[in-house]
């Protein structure tokens, strides 16, 4: 029997993109990347780990702010290579933006706007 971890397609730097989804609304919070040890964890611990590549190190999601993705469900796409989490917002806030998803701009005639407001400042999340 071969390790669930070996069916998925990793790219060349063993990441695979993995898209967050409030479960109950069905709303796309964020997408981020996960490495082989991110997704073991995740797995492991019951909340959303991902791999950040500008700090290129292990990411709890909710660390620094509190906001803590709590998993429900993880699905692997038709391809094998992306992720699907549905998982529970602990705080509402899944954007570093202070925003409710990190998906709040729009493009309107050609321009992007912003269509979301701030929920809570960023600067009183990270401190």
């Amino acid at each position: 029997m071969s390790n669930w971890l070996d069916e998925i397609k990793w790219t060349d730097e063993g990441l695979v993109p993995a898209i967050a989804q409030e479960t109950g609304s069905g709303k796309v919070l964020m997408m981020a990347w996960m490495n082989r040890e991110a997704l073991e964890l995740t797995v492991k611990e019951g909340r959303a780990i991902y791999w950040s590549r500008s700090r290129n190190k292990l990411w709890r999601k909710g660390e620094d702010s509190g906001h803590v993705q709590t998993l429900k469900d993880i699905r692997l796409d038709c391809d094998n290579d992306v992720i699907l989490l549905e998982v529970e917002q602990l705080g509402g806030i899944a954007c570093h933006t202070g925003r409710h998803n990190c998906f709040f701009k729009q493009l309107n005639n050609e321009q992007w706007q912003t269509v979301d407001a701030v929920i809570k400042d960023p600067s009183d999340i990270y401190k």
